[in-house]
């Protein structure tokens, strides 16, 4: 009997998902560019290797949204809104804590979850996978021409030899194949799909997952570079590469059995819950531009007032936007976000809000490693950097790294190259950007 689907609720957005087996440990599935629930289980292959995962934990699997039975008309899904898709499932299906088995994006995804999420992750396995889709995927170099491909033929399984080959000549799959291209994706979300997943780069965070890495990946993957896969196991501090000969991007099909064996190896060794005294996030630092002559100017009592109506609009953008107030600064706020994309919009739409006030605020953001402390505050070099890059913005600008500008591929958001610039603390320049809208 096959299981039920479900949905999760994701903001406006509702994800299909299912839950089977019922082993000592969960392992949630994050699936490739495309899926589809219910008809993957109508290939004997892929049931097989689900049915293997079975066998020794609770297995639970999603579509991502625009794809599968989850919703279709998305827009381009983000990297904060993909983990955001994680963690709701987990949450709908009782699962706290979770080895996370992602297939080739569904890894890049599930990386960055990892170094967001430490306290809700065992382990990490990658399948196929990549951290920088432009190094790992050679077809997004050149997306005209896999444009025009997808137009021409999506639906009838002319794109299986580019993931797998070896059963390209299997009438059975094929046909299989072209309706799975049929009832995971229309032509159109293929193609912005593609668009995002093509600028998607999570090499800045590796150094910061904790958990225990188990990389698998064919030596001559047609799709994705081993070289990439390599480059990622050693970024990932606690990571363990298996190589395994042929070139089908599809290794958990044609090799279920060896890949099975050492994901059930793996899981056996997965790490003990952990209380983490460190997470990747985005910092946040606004401040008020010339707030001193501004003071001086109209006296004590009217700046409080305009210094209270800041906070509180200030308060309600972090609402908004799922923000973290750290503490106050005199006249600006300190924050975090679990995804950049929502800070950079809350920085804008304070630095916007506040006008009517007549003050002018500049904002700097910086995604990385930072560590908590008793007092619910925060510290390291990532506070620092955000609150160099702050310093720089002029008056109601927002100004990001290069770490945030990169992990908002598909956001929308656009940014002016402002070059290198000496940051204090740290030996090389930093490129920092400025977010425009």
């Amino acid at each position: 009997m096959l299981p039920t689907t479900k949905y999760a609720q994701s903001g406006d957005i509702f994800i299909a998902y299912q839950v089977s087996g019922s082993g000592p440990i969960d392992i949630v599935f994050a699936p490739g560019f495309i899926s589809h629930l219910e008809h993957m289980w109508e290939d004997t292959r892929h049931a097989r290797f689900f049915h293997g995962l079975e066998s020794f934990a609770r297995l639970i699997r999603f579509d991502k949204r625009g794809t599968g039975l989850s919703d279709r008309s998305v827009g381009f899904p983000t990297l904060d809104e993909r983990i955001d898709d994680i963690r709701v499932v987990m949450d709908a299906a009782g699962s706290n804590r979770a080895v996370l088995l992602g297939i080739s994006e569904g890894g890049a995804m599930i990386q960055l979850f990892a170094a967001t999420y430490p306290e809700r992750v065992s382990g990490l396995v990658l399948i196929g996978s990549y951290s920088n889709a432009k190094n790992s995927i050679p077809s997004y170099k050149d997306p005209k021409l896999a444009e025009a491909q997808i137009l021409a033929s999506w639906g009838t399984g002319a794109s299986l030899p580019d993931f797998a080959p070896g059963l390209a000549r299997d009438p059975e799959f094929s046909d299989w194949w072209a309706r799975f291209e049929r009832l995971s994706a229309s032509p159109s979300a293929v193609i912005k799909l593609r668009q995002m997943n093509s600028e998607i780069d999570v090499t800045p965070v590796l150094s910061s997952i904790q958990a225990p890495t188990l990389v698998i990946h064919r030596v001559n993957d047609v799709r994705c570079s081993v070289e990439n896969a390599r480059d990622m196991a050693k970024a990932i501090p606690n990571a363990k590469m298996v190589e395994l000969p042929g070139k089908d991007h599809l290794v958990w099909l044609e090799e279920s059995g060896a890949v099975l064996a050492e994901v059930r190896k793996f899981v056996n060794i997965a790490q003990e819950p952990f209380e983490p005294d460190r997470v990747l996030t985005t910092v946040l630092f606004t401040d008020i531009v010339d707030s001193t002559r501004q003071a001086a100017a109209v006296g004590d009592t009217e700046w409080r007032s305009v210094l209270d109506a800041h906070f509180s609009l200030a308060r309600s953008q972090l609402r908004r936007f799922r923000g973290r107030e750290v503490k106050t600064l005199g006249d600006g706020i300190l924050a975090t976000f679990d995804g950049p994309a929502r800070a950079v919009r809350c920085a804008q739409a304070i630095a916007n809000g506040v006008r009517p006030l007549g003050i002018a605020v500049r904002a700097g953001l910086h995604t990385g490693e930072v560590e908590i402390r008793e007092d619910d505050d925060i510290g390291g070099i990532a506070v620092n950097i955000a609150s160099r890059v702050s310093h720089l913005a002029g008056s109601s600008e927002v100004w990001v790294s290069s770490t945030v500008k990169d992990l908002v591929a598909g956001s929308g958001l656009i940014f002016a190259d402002l070059g290198p610039r000496a940051i204090k603390g740290l030996e090389e320049e930093l490129r920092i950007f400025h977010a425009l809208r």
